[in-house]
């Protein structure tokens, strides 16, 4: 079943004072995710009220390929510069397609 998973994420005012560089940061940071196993795509979309609140929408071939990726990015290996640019923690929420809706 496919997976959508939504990781919200707050720039830092100093991130986002410069906007480019922080979607740039974000950026290198999604060639990793879209090139792991089961990644079916990632978009990101700005708060068009608020610039600082950026959401990354990822699309996943399943919960376990989900399961494997965050995995992986609490790893050395999987570690990420996403933190420099960032106020607070990201906050993830996944979801399912409810069927016959």
């Amino acid at each position: 079943m496919t997976l959508v998973s939504l990781l919200e994420l707050t720039l830092s005012p100093e991130a986002a004072a410069d906007h480019d560089a922080s979607l740039a940061v974000v950026s290198q940071v999604l060639e990793a995710t879209r090139a792991f196993e089961g990644c079916l795509g990632c978009d990101v979309v700005v708060d068009v009220d608020d610039p600082a609140h950026v959401v990354v929408v990822e699309r996943w071939e399943s919960l376990e390929h989900d399961d494997a990726y965050r995995a992986w990015r609490r790893t050395p290996e999987g570690a990420s510069r996403l933190g420099e640019v960032l106020a607070q923690p990201p906050s993830l929420s996944r979801f399912t397609t409810a069927d016959g809706v």
